[in-house]
């Protein structure tokens, strides 16, 4: 799954230039994946879809309409500064230390929000793999960007792109 998700993110790195799921699982097929790893991929990608549209809802224009009304939609609240994100044993499961440790990285530099982190853990979740690998959660952050139009500044880039298979620790 994780080897199409890469191809979508490298040939429709532009987001709003990727087709619809039907017409993106004929290209993948077209070019070669199986279609197992291409279901999987579109679900995947369907729920990401969601996830993101589902963090864009606010407030119709009038602040004082009643939440009760046809068409009113729910405001999604920022993050308190002081606020602390608790993970589920499930999420500690799945994602594993290392996982968890590198969203907790992204965050405190500032270069993943709230929001993102909230769909990057869902996302995860949704992943095979347990735990989910480091590489692989990588691809999930990039998809996220991806998914919002957005490309991570140089840095934060490099550091999804990396292989630290060769690092040495100093």
């Amino acid at each position: 799954m994780f080897e199409v998700l890469v191809y979508v993110y490298e040939n429709y790195w532009q987001g709003d230039a990727c087709p619809e799921l039907q017409r993106l699982g004929r290209k993948l097929t077209a070019a070669g994946f199986e279609a197992e790893e291409i279901q999987a991929a579109l679900i995947w990608l369907d729920g990401l879809n969601a996830a993101a549209q589902g963090t864009q809802i606010s407030l119709p224009a009038s602040a004082s309409s009643d939440l009760t009304e046809p068409g009113a939609r729910a405001l999604i609240q920022p993050q308190s500064p002081d606020s602390l994100r608790v993970y589920s044993v499930a999420e500690q499961t799945h994602l594993g230390a290392q996982s968890l440790g590198f969203v907790s990285f992204l965050e405190a530099s500032g270069v993943l929000p709230p929001h993102m982190r909230e769909i990057v853990i869902d996302r995860a979740m949704a992943a095979p793999g347990d735990p989910v690998t480091l590489d692989d959660l990588k691809i999930i952050v990039l998809m996220v960007y991806w998914s919002f139009g957005e490309e991570p500044d140089a840095l934060v880039l490099d550091e999804l792109c990396d292989d630290t298979e060769g690092r040495l620790a100093h």
